[in-house]
């Protein structure tokens, strides 16, 4: 198993990324490719006395995509990006998965332009796992296209149920619309047109529309809408479970001996809970319907996403998930559901 991983254009730097890749390189025992530019890696592998692992190597790209550059442009014109130059590894099979988490935008261009759509698969989407009070929660799509027609959510909405089945564990994943109520009639122009097309395609156990709300209940495991509206529900989650845990930190701390004692108490619960909430748990978001497993991760990510992202990258690659999605969209179309 070889992964490739884009270790340039991140809020951290390379220090972090090459920090998780050695820790998930000793204990998965996979092959890792750093693609960026060569001194910096070299220098801290060096720092990790590192730069002699026969597991690591380093392939030299001369160019960054930053946060703030065109995506779709930036991957045309800068051939020798980092995050270029890893999907063309991945394409060339010469890796078996890649993780990235420089630009969300610059990586899904590069998949698309330097990787290619399965067969049938109109555009991409990002698959983010979200924890719930039962487990996980698959939210597709999180951020990949804003806009999306009603054919593209079932596409999502089968791509969802396969990674949830495969990579969660989940028989029969149960789908959602997300919605701004339960009901049929209920939401705009694209649910009112989704909901239908979804409720009468077989290869998926649709359950209805849900409200934001289901999302951590527990009640449903893959919910689908489009990238907008998913990326707004993801950093709302995200923003909110760090403001929790930060007010009752405060809180106790400022509330006398009696809370702190408490606090010593509950503390290996709220550890518990904490690694519960904490995405980092679950390494990047899977993107959807290309032609290889192609792991995105946030730009702050640090040593220990990375690790796990590029666990998840192992275990997609071992489980066949893109292959898994190419069968169920063909089974789809020649059922004439798409």
């Amino acid at each position: 198993m070889k992964i490739a991983v884009d270790v340039m254009g991140t809020d951290y730097g390379p220090a972090e990324i090459i920090k998780g890749v050695l820790e998930a390189v000793n204990e998965y025992g996979c092959e890792v490719v750093l693609v960026g530019d060569q001194d910096v890696i070299r220098g801290e592998l060096a720092k990790e006395h590192q730069e002699n692992n026969p597991k690591v190597t380093i392939h030299h790209a001369s160019q960054v995509i930053e946060m703030k550059d065109h995506p779709g442009i930036s991957v045309m014109k800068k051939k020798d990006a980092s995050i270029v130059v890893a999907t063309h590894l991945l394409r060339e099979k010469e890796c078996d998965a890649l993780v990235s988490s420089g630009s969300t935008g610059a990586a899904v261009a590069s998949a698309l332009f330097g990787l290619g759509r399965i067969k049938g698969i109109e555009r991409p989407a990002i698959a983010t796992v979200i924890p719930s009070i039962t487990g996980a929660t698959v939210l597709v799509d999180s951020g990949a296209k804003v806009d999306a027609k009603p054919e593209q959510l079932v596409q999502n909405a089968i791509m969802g149920s396969v990674y949830a089945e495969l990579q969660l564990g989940i028989p029969q994943p149960r789908v959602g619309l997300l919605n701004i109520g339960e009901e049929e009639t209920k939401g705009n122009e694209q649910c009112l047109a989704t909901y239908p097309l979804l409720k009468k395609d077989p290869h998926i156990h649709f359950i209805g529309n849900v409200e934001g709300r289901d999302v951590n209940a527990g009640t449903v495991d893959v919910v689908v809408c489009d990238g907008f509206v998913g990326n707004v529900v993801l950093k709302t989650m995200e923003g909110l479970a760090a403001a929790v845990m930060q007010i009752l930190k405060k809180t106790m701390l400022n509330s006398g001996l009696l809370a702190k004692v408490g606090a010593l108490l509950l503390k290996p619960a709220l550890l518990k809970m904490q690694k519960q909430m904490d995405v980092s748990e679950y390494g990047g978001a899977l993107l959807l319907g290309v032609r290889a497993p192609f792991i995105i991760c946030h730009g702050n990510s640090k040593a220990k996403s990375i690790k796990s992202a590029v666990r998840v990258a192992i275990e997609l690659t071992e489980k066949d998930v893109v292959g898994r999605i190419r069968q169920e969209i063909m089974h789809d179309e020649e059922s004439g559901e798409l």
